[in-house]
């Protein structure tokens, strides 16, 4: 007779820490604005339309490397009417040292052409409309209100997610449901310099495979469990 085989032991699932709290978050928010009272994006822009150009051509390449690159392109067209005018070939020669830059190059041209056509020559100033443009997605029209008109928007990049989901100041599991879970718990009066503040913060201190959690200035607050020790 076949031994009986044993019921297979459920999995259970592993918990996570719970969000922080209000309080909680606007500590968070109040060292990080002390460390950085007037947070600003490290890409390169004189306008709303050269800010579109590079956040569009940010996507998967670094800001260091987008503004070597956008020193030239800008140069040479730093309106719509000049970009289109400097056509797909030459904005391709510029920016050629970009990841997926032969898209990004058609993209950067028929904004333009769009912003010429649909929007009187003007970069425009909602959601809706901006990420009706080729290349602007969700990410890249948050960035843009934010910094070129001052809307309380929150652009969830890599870093976002990252120190969103480690600290559970903005846990989640797509961009999205970390950008909502934001939006709800940063106090108002930091709303404006959140997004800065986050990528920045997990830019050089929250990093991807090393979080420099020795020198965090939230990191008592911060629910990460794997903290990183001091380096000896």
């Amino acid at each position: 007779m076949a031994e009986a085989r044993k019921p297979a032991k459920k999995k259970t699932a592993k918990r996570r820490p719970p969000g922080l709290t209000a309080e909680q978050a606007e500590e968070i928010f109040a060292r990080l604005s002390e460390i950085l009272p007037d947070p600003k994006t490290e890409l390169e822009y004189h306008s709303p339309f050269t800010l579109v150009v590079a956040v569009a051509l940010s996507a998967q390449a670094t800001d260091v490397g987008v503004n070597k690159a956008t020193r030239r392109l800008f140069a040479d067209a730093d309106t719509p009417a000049k970009m289109v005018a400097l056509g797909e070939d030459a904005v391709r020669e510029h920016i050629k040292t970009i990841g997926l830059f032969r898209n990004k190059a058609k993209n950067v041209v028929a904004l333009s052409q769009m912003i010429l056509d649909d929007f009187d020559g003007a970069v425009p100033q909602t959601r809706d409309d901006l990420i009706k443009l080729p290349g602007v997605g969700r990410k890249t029209a948050n960035v843009v209100l934010n910094e070129a008109f001052g809307q309380a928007t929150i652009a969830v990049d890599t870093h976002i997610f990252r120190v969103g989901n480690r600290t559970r100041l903005g846990p989640g599991k797509t961009p999205d449901e970390v950008e909502a879970r934001l939006e709800r718990i940063v106090p108002q009066a930091y709303l404006k310099g959140a997004h800065h503040w986050l990528i920045l913060h997990g830019r050089y201190v929250c990093k991807a495979r090393k979080p420099e959690c020795w020198r965090c200035a939230i990191a008592d607050l911060c629910k990460f469990k794997d903290k990183t020790p001091a380096p000896k």
